[in-house]
């Protein structure tokens, strides 16, 4: 059995998932980490706009803490920072670079940094925007868990200089996502999408479910997420939900016959990035529409257990060509994949590999290999 480890991660948000996916990753997370007999310590800073949207202002697993300024970070938690035997710095933490430096330089034991956006985040830094990671604490963090995995990995170290970085995709808590017969065997949606606003999803949106509706006006489809701009031309037969927390994810994806999936082209172009809706809408064995990008196969096979589309005439042959029975196969091999291979518990498990290599000094070796 691993050792057990007092962890501290700091990270964008836990208590809201307002505006992005990283709370119901971390959540899932904590509470597998605790479940496998590790302390968690995280540590959020407070904005107003998480502040006013927290679904679960009072995480149960693990032990939450807010703090308001990095002075506040330093004076009540550089003793658990220190004494910790792995801290962990998530991406868009605000004011990061100044985060990572402190914890460096205050922790004793392991440090990783968590980036849930790894090809946003190199897009950043190739335009020169430091927001929370610059190129030199690439190199200083002895770990690098990524989001994404394929060659962008070979790219954070041979070009980045990191010492190891290694895929952490992310995941699902098969606890709290899973089929409901009762909603899937009489779904009030045909085709479904959540998603926050993105300006280069928005054209992907318009292709694949907007003009679908469009082009089938009997047809029920619904986009939850929220800021989308207030006067957008939706369609009669697009329902729209502004927000939806975690706790009505399951129920969401039940509801839909298909669901869809759209990448930001970030994404697309380094490809190996699943998101961590494609992972709920699978364990809850709702059957997947997907916009095609590499690397993709590699989580669920293409036709047997994921459907791709590029255009609305693909969309709309799988939603009117495609059997019940067909349909519901296709959602259920999904969800073996997943609970095979994507829950939590498995990245629980990858992460303390990870850390067992970091005792073993395997990043150092890396990083001499790669210098030699």
């Amino acid at each position: 059995m691993p050792q057990k480890l007092n962890i501290v991660i700091l990270g964008l948000s836990i208590t809201s998932s307002w505006g992005n996916g990283h709370a119901t990753i971390y959540r899932a997370l904590v509470r597998a980490l605790e479940q496998r007999g590790h302390r968690v310590l995280f540590l959020e800073r407070d904005k107003p706009w998480y502040a006013d949207n927290r679904d679960l202002p009072q995480p149960p697993h693990g032990r939450t803490a807010l703090y308001q300024s990095l002075n506040e970070l330093n004076d009540r938690f550089r003793h658990d920072v220190h004494e910790a035997d792995l801290v962990i710095v998530g991406s868009y933490v605000p004011e990061g670079v100044d985060v990572g430096r402190w914890v460096l330089r205050t922790a004793a034991g392991h440090v990783g940094f968590y980036d849930i956006d790894t090809p946003i985040t190199l897009s950043k830094l190739q335009r020169g925007d430091y927001e929370y990671l610059t190129p030199d604490l690439i190199r200083q963090y002895p770990l690098y868990l990524s989001f994404t995995g394929g060659p962008i990995l070979d790219h954070l170290q041979s070009d980045f200089g990191s010492p190891m970085a290694r895929p952490f995709y992310c995941c699902v808590d098969p606890d709290f996502y899973g089929p409901d017969p009762a909603s899937a065997d009489h779904p009030d949606w045909d085709l479904g999408y959540m998603g926050t606003w993105s300006q280069d999803r928005m054209p992907k949106l318009e292709r694949l479910l907007i003009e679908p509706a469009h082009m089938a006006p009997q047809g029920r489809f619904v986009v939850a997420g929220p800021q989308y701009p207030a006067d957008y031309p939706w369609p009669v037969n697009v329902e729209r939900i502004d927000h939806l927390p975690p706790s009505g994810h399951r129920a969401f994806y039940n509801r839909q016959r298909f669901t869809l999936n759209l990448t930001r082209q970030d994404m697309v172009t380094t490809g190996y990035a699943p998101s961590v809706r494609l992972f709920e809408a699978a364990t809850c064995g709702t059957p997947i529409i997907s916009d095609p990008w590499p690397g993709l196969a590699e989580f669920f096979e293409p036709e047997r257990e994921i459907l791709l589309a590029d255009g609305p005439q693909q969309v709309l042959e799988a939603l009117n060509t495609i059997s019940e029975s067909e349909r519901r196969q296709i959602g259920e091999r999904a969800r073996q994949r997943v609970l095979a291979e994507h829950t939590a518990a498995h990245r629980v498990q990858e992460l303390e590999q990870y850390v067992a290599l970091l005792r073993d000094g395997a990043g150092e070796s890396e990083a001499s290999r790669m210098a030699g």
